[in-house]
């Protein structure tokens, strides 16, 4: 362990911002003045996870209702399978079902490979005319991806994206990144925004050599994953609680002049359970109690800030 005195500083060339938007955040001036903006965002990973069918080391072991389990070396785990199964199968038509039916438009993080391997849930989303954003080739961890390897990766994913759902993606999330993510994805993307960041309630810009790239920020508190991770989320109703709290306090911020974006984060085999899409619902309903919200997609929201946010520095 490093003496304080030796930590004082970071190294040469390392740069982190630690300042951001201060306590002076812009006015986004979102349309019609609203006083916050709120984006939903649907995670289709299922079919793009670890499995040894597809030639992985190990099965899956993150994000299903098996909190806390190993991964199989070699072998394939069929409970860990199935639970993300039920996701493409069940639970996507029924969050389908409440956002259409609610007329709410929503940004889709889709995995290139569980994209194709269910064209009939991508024709769904494209008539919804849902934003579906890149979310990779695989669900899978590229923190050990040397750069050669994760740049295939993402020229495959944008080209598959566009195969399957008839357009390239605007926006891309990787999720469970390498340190050269980003560098990569600003020099083949060609993309609106990217989502690969949690550090602020606002979009902010970032420069890589001679490029700015935007940043639209994602959420892990604001998340379905919550139930399955430890000390989470249990029950709806402390779903609904957190996701209704959260929302109270940036809605009265903006209602006092400094208004900010808010994501919901979901996962089909997640909050498409009945049990906590009931939740969701009911937060729905919430929302739908107050004027002034800005329900929109990710891709709007980066569209916007191009057109209106453009001269702004950089703050990431």
């Amino acid at each position: 362990m490093p003496k304080t005195s030796e930590r004082t500083s970071a190294p040469i060339g390392a740069h982190r911002d630690m300042i951001g938007y201060g306590d002076t955040p812009p006015d986004p001036q979102w349309p019609g003045d609203a006083y916050l903006a709120l984006q939903i965002v649907l995670n289709y990973e299922e079919g793009g996870e670890n499995s040894p069918l597809y030639g992985d080391a190990t099965s899956e072991s993150y994000l299903s209702e098996l909190v806390g389990i190993a991964p199989y070396v070699g072998k394939r785990n069929l409970n860990i399978e199935s639970l993300y199964e039920y996701g493409s199968r069940a639970g996507f038509w029924r969050l389908r079902r409440l956002m259409v039916e609610r007329g709410m438009p929503l940004t889709v993080f889709g995995v290139a490979t569980a994209l194709a391997a269910n064209p009939t849930a991508v024709k769904a989303m494209v008539d919804a005319g849902w934003d579906i954003a890149s979310h990779g080739l695989r669900w899978i961890d590229y923190k050990d991806f040397d750069p050669a390897e994760e740049e295939a990766h993402v020229r495959a994913a944008l080209d598959l994206h566009e195969q399957t759902t008839g357009s390239r993606p605007l926006g891309w999330y990787t999720g469970r990144l390498s340190e050269q993510t980003l560098d990569i994805v600003m020099d083949h993307g060609d993309l609106l925004y990217s989502s690969d960041s949690y550090c602020d309630d606002l979009p902010y810009w970032v420069h890589r050599r001679d490029r700015r790239h935007l940043i639209v920020p994602y959420s892990l508190d604001t998340n379905d994953m919550r139930f399955v991770s430890p000390q989470g989320f249990n029950a709806g109703d402390q779903f609904l609680s957190y996701l209704r709290d959260t929302f109270d306090v940036l809605y009265d911020e903006g209602r006092k002049g400094q208004p900010k974006m808010m994501s919901v984060g979901l996962h089909c085999r997640i909050a498409g359970r009945p049990g906590r899409t009931a939740a969701l619902a009911r937060f729905l309903d919430h929302v739908a109690e107050r004027p002034r919200v800005w329900i929109t997609t990710r891709a709007d929201i980066a569209r916007h800030w191009h057109a209106h946010h453009a001269r702004e520095g950089v703050t990431g």
